[in-house]
């Protein structure tokens, strides 16, 4: 036997790059490379089809290890760890404890609790953590912006009275009012005073985060990707600066920094942020001097809620375990699943079940948390992370030389500019440009909302059941007046309140499929017309076809249909499209499904209504709406 290794596939020469691309061609059949295969994306760079070992000869942090600085390829080095945290509002105390109990039972092993600021107290904290060993539990605290000191205070003398190890503690208290700024349009800068004194409150638990920085707000806002990461990056930097300039040292205000991050459907860009945001914020870090071990970036990930949807609300599980998967698989600490039915409703314990065991499935089925650097060694995620984070430190820089974060919020600057990417998004959405599952793409046809309504938030941060005056109103030298708020309207709320008003409605709208001619164009003409419509509430009814337009009006007539659509192809509807319009003589809607080059002809014998890939479905939906009197 031969002691000499045989190596595979030798007698095949590797291609090159241009032989691949020459490939490509031929099979485009002369269709354009770059409008065909070129994705363009929203953070202002192209996507390539594929990528090659040549193409990341250039990246700084390609060679780099896990848990070594820049982190690019996270802070672990033997595994890939996260948390399971889940989050429980506290109304009453012995009931929050009672939950925590339980889900620390079924696989959580980190909780946030939400306190309003008016119950902080030494008496809630010890019915709260009764039962919770802190040193085996990641615990983290989020209460009103002007009683996080007091909270600190309590926790410390607790932790001590209890004899637990402080040292060993791990978790965070929530501190951010620039957040509050983004979110209620008031200037509570008067706030970050405690900054200091909030630190200082915690030196005795040295692994205790107390800074956020909570980009997850922009994020359900609707911001595009490499916005959050470049805020996320000028938000982080402007806290540094207020610590440092407190007198705070610069590595101790490092390390009691954490990043609350959104996560959104976009599988791969997610995870090259996060990979992007540990190697930005690494060297932005450094430059104050610190060790490199103090340059790590400490990342919660929630699921987003922003393109949660109220109708077939099953698919938003769908939604989060993808974006689920891109945290993990970015080496994120925490994260945080939103239960699939938050859009209408308080979560039911069903729904956080499902959310808390989407994680374990990835951990203990998936062992997603067995391997260090998943992404590490994807040409195209590598390519990925540098390019987001070139746009994110583009737009960081573009935040700093305008005064920094603090300046531009208080401007009103950063929540215009997050505002407008919502509005983008959601006319993006009403032409399908960006699909919504289940509400303006394969909507489910006969899904009814059983009395589900979208859930609006509670206002804000309270003390003694009234707004905080520090948290909810401008103190003395805010800048400016009013200013505007981050609008959280999710991507699919216009679809739903359209939907939700024809469901109103006297009698659910018939929209009847006339289909002749062409058995491919009009089958798929039917269908598309079917998914349009259905995105309103209508009762779509498709058919497999008529030999004349008078027996497709008359079954229409007979289903007591209030829109006829004609669905055939470009070169028949010359034919058909007019004498259907005639026979039925405004009997009910009439609708052409398509853009024919005979158009013009059509709407000279007084056809008015087309449905086709270029239309505003919401806004053409909502016409509808106006002209059958919903």
């Amino acid at each position: 036997m031969s002691n000499n290794k045989e190596k595979l596939f030798t007698e095949f020469t590797a291609p090159t790059t241009q032989e691949w691309l020459d490939k490509i061609q031929v099979d485009l059949k002369g269709a354009d490379f770059q409008k065909r295969l070129v994705w363009r994306t929203n953070e202002g760079f192209n996507v390539q089809p594929f990528y090659r070992r040549e193409d990341l000869k250039d990246l700084k942090a390609v060679d780099s290890l896990p848990g070594e600085f820049p982190f690019v390829r996270g802070n672990k080095k033997a595994d890939n760890l996260w948390y399971v945290r889940q989050d429980i509002k506290v109304d009453d105390a012995k009931a929050a404890n009672e939950k925590a109990l339980d889900i620390l039972n079924k696989g959580v092993d980190s909780l946030g609790f939400q306190i309003k600021g008016k119950d902080v107290s030494r008496e809630l904290i010890a019915t709260l953590l009764d039962g919770i060993l802190p040193q085996y539990v990641e615990l983290n605290f989020k209460t009103c912006q002007c009683h996080t000191v007091e909270l600190a205070q309590i926790l410390v003398s607790y932790f001590k009275e209890k004899q637990y190890p402080l040292a060993d503690l791990k978790g965070s208290i929530n501190f951010d009012p620039i957040s509050k700024i983004l979110e209620k349009g008031k200037d509570v800068s008067g706030v970050l005073a405690n900054v200091k004194p909030l630190v200082e409150a915690l030196q005795e638990l040295p692994q205790y985060k107390c800074i956020g920085v909570n980009t997850v707000i922009l994020n359900n806002a609707g911001a595009y990707i490499y916005q959050e990461l470049g805020y996320a990056l000028a938000w982080g930097a402007e806290y540094m600066n207020l610590l440092t300039e407190a007198g705070v040292d610069a590595a101790e205000a490092a390390r009691r920094i954490k990043f609350n991050m959104g996560v959104s459907e976009n599988y791969f860009m997610e995870i090259a942020k996060f990979r992007a945001a540990r190697l930005l914020w690494a060297q932005i870090v450094k430059q104050y001097g610190v060790a490199d071990s103090d340059c790590q970036m400490h990342v919660c990930a929630y699921t987003s809620e922003y393109n949660q949807t109220l109708f077939d609300s099953y698919v938003n599980l769908l939604r989060s375990q993808t974006e689920t998967m891109s945290a993990a698989i970015a080496n994120v600490d925490s994260i945080v699943v939103t239960p699939f039915d938050k859009p209408y409703e308080q979560p039911t314990d069903f729904a956080e079940r499902i959310a808390r065991n989407q994680q374990l499935l990835l951990k203990e089925e998936a062992h997603f948390d067995k391997l260090v650097d998943v992404a590490g060694g994807s040409y195209t995620i590598e390519h990925l992370t540098d390019a987001i984070a070139r746009e994110g430190w583009k737009l960081l820089l573009a935040v700093e030389e305008a005064g920094g974060f603090l300046s531009e919020a208080q401007k009103g600057n950063i929540t215009s500019a997050v505002n407008a990417t919502n509005d983008k998004r959601h006319a993006a959405a009403a032409t399908r440009r960006e699909f919504i599952l289940g509400t303006n793409q394969f909507p489910n046809f006969t899904e009814k909302s059983e009395g589900k309504a979208p859930l609006s938030s509670p206002e804000g941060d309270t003390k003694d059941g009234k707004p905080c005056p520090q948290c909810n109103e401008a103190p003395s030298g805010a800048v400016g007046g009013a200013l505007p708020k981050l609008n959280k309207e999710r991507l699919a709320s216009e679809f739903e309140a359209l939907r939700l008003s024809t469901e109103k409605a006297q009698k659910q709208p018939i929209a009847f499929m006339l289909t002749i001619g062409n058995l491919a164009m009009r089958q798929a003409r039917a269908q598309f017309s079917c998914n349009f419509l259905a995105a309103a509430g209508y009762k779509v009814m498709d058919n497999l076809g008529f030999k004349t337009v008078e027996e497709g009006v008359d079954a229409a007539l007979e289903a007591k249909a209030d829109i006829v659509v004609i669905c055939s192809s470009d070169d028949e509807y010359a034919e058909y499209a007019i004498p259907a319009f005639q026979y039925l003589a405004g009997r009910a809607m009439f609708v052409v499904a398509g853009a024919p080059a005979c158009s013009e002809d059509l709407k000279a014998a007084g056809i008015e209504n087309f449905i086709h890939v270029k239309s505003n479905q919401l806004e053409t939906l909502r016409a509808y709406n106006a002209k059958l009197g919903i």
